[in-house]
């Protein structure tokens, strides 16, 4: 059959009316390097300002989501204080992403399904790993990192990647992206170190060797840490635990913390070398308690905060949120979703715990960041058990305790400076302040926070030296 110029012409037309839509040139700020501070607790920036790490586990945002979608929901999370999306590169050797790319050539993940230039001369071609720049760059446009996963861990421990693949793979990632500036390498992927361990010691050194910029850690199984395993690899600049999604009386794990993630952080805040540590995955917003039955009750924005002030207030640099519909974002076309999610992604976005977290990280970052410290001898005798339990972290000029049920305790004065103190209650779920007004700094005080005593009525005491405007 012939195609006159005229229709070769209206089909060249119609396809660049279609693509463009995918291919957008844009202008991509450069975001700050992150490293790690001078002493080895925290993240900073270039200019050692403190980066306070507020992640959202956007797991399946490169297959899932077409780019408008996308760019819908980093808006709302640039808008309510995230600074770092947890995402999968690779969910499965067979991913596709919304416009039918596949990953992959043959599901093998040393040979990444990637195009020559496109015959419009623009950079940005058509195939599944343009469509994960565009959306790093758009990222940061919203001043977001990404915390890229190269392949789920459920794809190694199954044996379908090989040693040779790993490495070929890692350095097909490290080539292609290690000149973004919003990156940040979480190896691993749900998975336990010892699983595959050498090939898990394979990507993250191939990367490192090649991308020396950018910061590189671990996302265990849950209930464990990356510590447990890589904590002195020198691929490894921080440590991620997932403290998981099961209740006290579900949690069968060796260590038996069960809903206590700050023990996780004390865990690997005691480790030497010196390195970062924080919670990137508790509870998730909306999730069935235990994960696999839909019929058990749900976590909900309480448990989240409770998560999220007894793990930074521990020691953690950071903290990682996530909403059951988000993280996979549940579609109405999904046949299969997992962990029973009531709502869709587009909605779920709006959930209340999201929007309470910003207010945990305008507290950290209201007084001086990198003095922090956790002390737990602010709190004099009763330091309480499970939802009881009160996490206190000071600086120099200033302590902050929290108590997720509302419960009187008892403050030993005089660990921070000044004759005299001022002390203010802060509300986490909505981040309003009460002031109580100056007090003394010496002897034994006791704070009665606002309310009756309850699980969910959170309150953080602030105390400032008073002498300080």
């Amino acid at each position: 059959m012939k195609i006159s110029l005229r229709q070769l012409l209206l089909v060249l037309f119609i396809f660049s009316l279609v693509c463009c839509q995918r291919k957008v040139a844009l202008e991509v700020p450069v975001l700050q390097t992150l490293k790690v501070s001078e002493n080895k607790r925290f993240l900073v920036d270039e200019k050692g300002d403190p980066f306070f790490w507020l992640g959202d586990t956007g797991w399946l945002l490169f297959s899932k989501l077409d780019r408008g979608e996308a760019e819908a929901y980093l808006a709302d999370r640039a808008q309510k204080g995230f600074n770092v999306i947890q995402v999968m590169l690779l969910h499965d050797l067979s991913v596709v992403n919304a416009y039918h790319d596949s990953a992959l050539v043959g599901r093998n993940i040393a040979c990444p399904a990637t195009t020559p230039g496109s015959i419009f001369g623009d950079s940005l071609q058509y195939d599944y790993w343009d469509h994960v720049e565009y959306l790093i760059d758009k990222a940061a446009m919203y001043g977001i990192y990404m915390g890229l996963v190269p392949v789920w861990g459920s794809n190694v421990r199954s044996g379908a990647v090989e040693k040779k693949e790993a490495a070929r793979y890692a350095g097909f990632l490290a080539d292609r992206f290690r000149n973004k500036s919003n990156i940040i390498w979480l190896n691993g992927g749900d998975v336990k170190g010892s699983d595959s361990l050498e090939i898990w010691k394979i990507i993250g050194s191939t990367i490192k060797q090649k991308d020396r910029v950018h910061l590189m850690t671990f996302h265990p199984f849950g209930r464990t840490t990356s510590s447990l395993w890589f904590h002195d690899e020198d691929w490894l600049d921080f440590n991620m635990f997932q403290s998981g999604h099961r209740r006290y009386d579900q949690d069968d794990t060796r260590w038996g913390f069960g809903q206590d993630n700050w023990k996780y952080v004390l865990h690997d805040y005691a480790l030497v070398p010196i390195k970062p540590t924080l919670d990137g995955e508790p509870s998730y917003e909306g999730i069935p308690q235990g994960l696999h039955d839909t019929l058990q009750p749900r976590w909900t924005a309480d448990d989240i905060r409770r998560y999220a002030y007894w793990s930074v207030f521990a020691g953690a640099f950071g903290f990682t949120y996530g909403a059951n519909a988000v993280m996979q974002f549940y579609k109405p076309s999904d046949k299969n979703p997992s962990y029973g999610p009531r709502e869709y992604w587009d909605e779920a976005i709006h959930l209340p715990g999201s929007e309470q977290m910003q207010h945990l990280k305008k507290l950290m970052l209201s007084r001086p960041y990198l003095e922090r410290i956790p002390d737990a001898s602010l709190v004099e005798n009763n330091i309480g058990l499970k939802y009881d339990y009160l996490a206190a972290t000071r600086g120099i000029r200033y302590a902050f305790i929290y108590t997720y049920t509302g419960r009187n305790f008892m403050v030993k004065m005089g660990k921070i400076s000044g004759q005299k103190v001022k002390a203010t209650w802060f509300r986490p779920i909505d981040g309003t302040l009460t002031s109580l007004g100056e007090f003394d700094n010496h002897g034994i005080l006791e704070f009665d926070p606002p309310g009756e005593q309850a699980e969910g009525n959170d309150w953080v005491l602030i105390l400032d030296d008073a002498s300080i405007p």
